[in-house]
């Protein structure tokens, strides 16, 4: 499909763990900015871990589009962001190797986000957590709600 024809999406999103591993809870926002149009979702596990959860957000987040898109990717996790623009086609290239040759941590949850980002089109845009940003302050109460459904703390 043309650059042109896949519709413009916005996906915020985020995670949280209570204790590293422990419960968590991922949450994204995602918004049509042409038609206004919002949808969110959220989730979460009993035992994982803030990397894990991060990575879960996104995936859900892209998994959500019906058709292929151009996405606008906000996240605040440099490690879900790198690990899309610099380390995966290096891992693909090594067999899912580190350049340690060590095996990629999560690398089920990176297979996934590869194909999904083969069918969307995703520019990245790093967002500090914690800071007031709107949707990131949205997406982290989803993901810490949904933590508390599998034993995180009130």
């Amino acid at each position: 499909m043309p650059h042109e024809a896949k519709p413009l999406v916005e996906l915020f999103t985020d995670g949280a763990c209570s204790g590293n591993p422990g419960p968590g809870g991922w949450g994204y926002v995602l918004r049509h900015p042409v038609s206004g149009v919002e949808r969110e979702g959220s989730g979460g596990e009993a035992a994982t871990t803030n990397n894990r959860m991060e990575l879960a957000a996104v995936i859900e987040g892209l998994r959500a589009l019906r058709v292929p898109s151009r996405v606008e990717l906000h996240s605040d996790s440099k490690y879900v962001l790198q690990g899309l623009e610099e380390w995966l086609d290096q891992w693909k290239a090594r067999g899912w190797r580190t350049a340690g040759k060590k095996p990629v941590k999560n690398s089920e949850l990176w297979r996934e986000l590869d194909v999904l980002r083969a069918r969307h089109e995703l520019r990245f845009h790093w967002v500090r957590g914690h800071a007031g940003h709107p949707e990131n302050e949205r997406c982290d109460r989803l993901a810490v709600e949904a933590s508390r459904q599998f034993g995180a703390p009130v």
